[in-house]
């Protein structure tokens, strides 16, 4: 044991001396980290803060688009979507409770009966190499609450709900290629969303519309709850700009009504219709067929172009309402001036033009030359009354030569073919040229407007998203004066005569109520070596305006190879959606009906102490109907009262002093009905609307205090 002792000093003190260098090691290694902040080169404080700091994104809403009365367009609404956390570093301090998507295959399995993706592509994008987050695209987006609630019961690791926003457009299919919609395209690294407006205002205005998120940071601990004393940064998300539309959400829904109808009876290739206020160039609706749901973009691959701002056509024959303008304004046309109808040749050499119906009407007036449209009138008056230099410098003035600068994107531009002497007379009857839908609206306007040429816009303001101050306002402006106030009147004047002529090719645009001034156009369409045949190969259309003395409204519509039936004719479709819009539109805006009867506000006499018979000989002498009700021979009661001011032709209800009697109401206004039941203190119950179309209590049936009067009513 002697012999060991020694050994054993040597080693505690061998070992003693170790420790001691280590800890003197890990002395100089402290006292450098707490020197110096780094380890590694690494800031340590850095590495804390970035340990236990947290951000979140506060999100921008994109900005809505409104009509011009506010009602809502398109908007951001609130949305469920799906997300799943697959970072497995965010596990690493407790693998036992991962906050990542640790099993994809079990997680895959699951989710697939939630929503609408495969098993098999949903662990595909779990287990995309170096995504932190992922989102399962759109069957990951818009859930309901239901299916919500359902995969939150699952309690599966890394998978998360997540209140979002979508673009929602309430009205579906509603001027969809004027509005345009919102593309989502996924970042292939970072497995994040983002939108992109697509088409119309969505696309032109996406930078205003879009905003700028925001974002708050502060420091968590471990569970990511904020540290008691820690402060908040917080960067306010910026939300995007609200755009009002001169869009009226009436009167456009009036015009895809009309043309979802038409679509499904004719079957066209192709439809455009604008309806446009004269007096200022706003542009009320605009659509089209084919056309697309935003909301569900149902049917967009069918339909990428706005027909009416992108494509340019042959006008036909409403190219033929600027020649006669230009005619009028010359002081060159004489509407009693007789031609020889038929056919025409402009030059000694060239090929003979010919009227629609290839044989003429013989010698007529250039007024009826206008009225049945024919080709012949209006080349003699481009190459004879006009002369082509003076018709050529009208072109420009109606704007016709080039880009109207709707703020609409992708305008096309106008094709004047008129180098040789037989283009320019097709030119004049509008053939040959090619011009676009907004071009004819925009040169309208000087015709319907007192000779002021409007430029057309869809945009009537921008507003900030945050402070709701207007940024911009669009106004009215005059962008030519082809022709003077009188010409207007008198090219109005005439073009009403193509609507109420007998020989006019407008009769069927006719409006009961309102004076109707426009020109049809039946347009040839280009093929291969010459132009399409067949009575449905055309593009058939209508330039109208009313009421024709001031016009509130102009409207162009166009309808590309209809499937007509026998009998039929191409103003058919057109003339169906120009008509149930046009009416529809001008009641909308209150537009008093040109040949609606004056009426005069009538005092109602004082019948008491009067005979019946002399009391309805009163009545008639003031232009009031008197209706007796009773058996009864004095009268007791009249409504309305002595000295009340009615209208001419209204009832007059005299009650008499004998039984109840219940008068024939069919066709009577609810108004005269409750004339009648308050007089006998009855009770009245009503189903629909307008006027009475039955009655419940048979005409001359005798009533009592507690008996009830059902009428059904129906407009006629």
């Amino acid at each position: 044991m002697s012999r060991k002792q020694p050994n054993i000093n040597y080693g505690a003190a061998g070992l003693f001396i170790l420790f001691c260098l280590l800890f003197f090691i890990l002395m100089i290694r402290f006292v450098y980290i707490q020197a110096t902040g780094e380890v590694s080169g690494e800031v340590l404080a850095a590495k804390a803060e970035k340990k236990y700091a947290t951000s979140k994104v506060l999100e921008a809403s994109r900005g809505s688009i409104l009509d011009r009365n506010g009602e809502v367009i398109a908007e951001d609404t609130s949305s469920y979507k799906l997300v799943a956390i697959t970072d497995a570093t965010l596990s690493e301090n407790d693998p036992k409770h991962p906050v990542h998507v640790a099993d994809p295959e079990k997680t895959a399995e699951k989710l697939a009966k939630y929503i609408d993706l495969d098993e098999s592509e949903i662990y595909r994008i779990l287990t995309k190499k170096g995504a932190k987050q992922v989102e399962f695209g759109t069957a990951g987006k818009n859930l309901s609450y239901d299916v919500k609630k359902k995969i939150e019961k699952l309690k599966l690791p890394g998978i998360a709900i997540v209140e979002g926003k979508k673009r929602n457009y309430p009205n579906g299919t509603f001027a969809s290629h004027v509005v345009g919609f919102v593309e989502e395209k996924e970042d292939e690294t970072t497995g994040e969303y983002t939108e992109t407006g697509k088409l119309g205002i969505e696309q032109s205005l996406n930078k205003l519309l879009t905003g700028k998120n925001g974002s708050m940071s502060y420091d968590s601990d471990y569970w990511g709850y904020i540290i008691p004393g820690s402060k908040e940064k917080v960067t306010p998300a910026q939300n995007g700009d609200n755009v009002y539309l001169t869009l009226d959400q009436k009167i456009q829904s009036f015009l895809e009504d009309t043309m979802k109808k038409v679509a499904a009876e004719y079957n066209p290739k192709k439809m455009i219709a604008i309806v446009a206020n004269p007096k200022t160039g706003e542009i009320l609706a605009m659509s089209q067929r084919p056309t697309f749901n935003s909301a569900t973009k149902e049917g967009l691959a069918d339909s990428w172009h706005n027909e009416a701002i992108e494509s340019s056509y042959e006008p036909g024959s409403t190219m033929k309402i600027f020649t006669l303008a230009a005619a009028v304004e010359e002081g060159v046309f004489n509407a009693n001036e007789k031609y020889k109808s038929g056919s025409y040749k402009v030059t000694k050499n060239s090929s003979p033009i010919h009227d629609h119906n290839r044989v003429g009407w013989g010698t007529i007036t250039y007024l009826e030359g206008v009225q049945r449209s024919s080709n012949v009138a209006f080349a003699k008056i481009a190459k004879e009354k006009l002369g082509f230099e003076t018709y050529r410098e009208y072109l420009t003035k109606f704007g016709l030569d080039k880009k109207t600068g709707i703020d609409l994107p992708n305008e096309a531009t106008s094709s004047i073919a008129y180098k040789w002497p037989i283009e320019k007379i097709t030119t004049a009857y509008g053939q040959g040229t090619a011009i676009t839908p907004i071009q004819q609206i925009q040169a309208a306007t000087a015709v319907a407007n007192d000779g002021k040429m409007l430029k057309p816009y869809v945009i009537d303001k921008i507003v900030d998203g945050s402070t709701g101050d207007v940024i911009k306002k669009t106004k009215t402006e005059v962008v030519g004066t082809p022709i003077s106030a009188e010409t207007a009147k008198e090219v109005r004047d005439i073009l009403e005569t193509v609507v109420t002529s007998k020989n006019g090719t407008g009769q069927k645009y006719a409006i009961k109520g309102y004076d109707v001034a426009g020109k049809t156009g039946t347009a040839s369409i280009p093929s291969s070596g010459g132009y399409l045949s067949g009575d449905n190969n055309y593009v058939f259309s209508f330039l109208g305006m009313a009421p024709k003395d001031d016009p509130e409204l102009i409207m162009y519509v166009a309808v590309q190879q209809p499937q007509l039936a026998a009998g039929e004719t191409g103003s058919d479709p057109v003339s169906a959606i120009f008509t149930a819009v046009m009416k529809s539109s001008l009641q909308y805006m209150d537009i008093t009906p040109s040949n609606k009867p004056k009426v005069q506000s009538i005092k109602v006499p004082d019948l008491s102490g009067l005979s019946i018979s002399e009391a309805k000989q009163e009545l008639k002498e003031k232009g009031l109907t008197a209706v007796v009700i009773g058996k009864g021979e004095n009268i007791t009661e009249q409504l309305p009262k002595a000295q009340d001011t009615y209208l001419e032709g209204e009832k007059v209800i005299i009650k008499t002093d004998g039984e109840k009697t219940i008068p024939n109401m069919k066709g009577w206004s609810l108004r005269d009905v409750l004339k009648v039941t308050e007089l006998y203190g009855i009770k009245l119950k009503k189903n629909g609307n307008g006027y009475v179309y039955t009655q419940s209590i048979k005409a001359g049936s005798t009533v009592k205090e507690d008996t009830t009067l059902t009428v059904t009513l129906k407009t006629h």
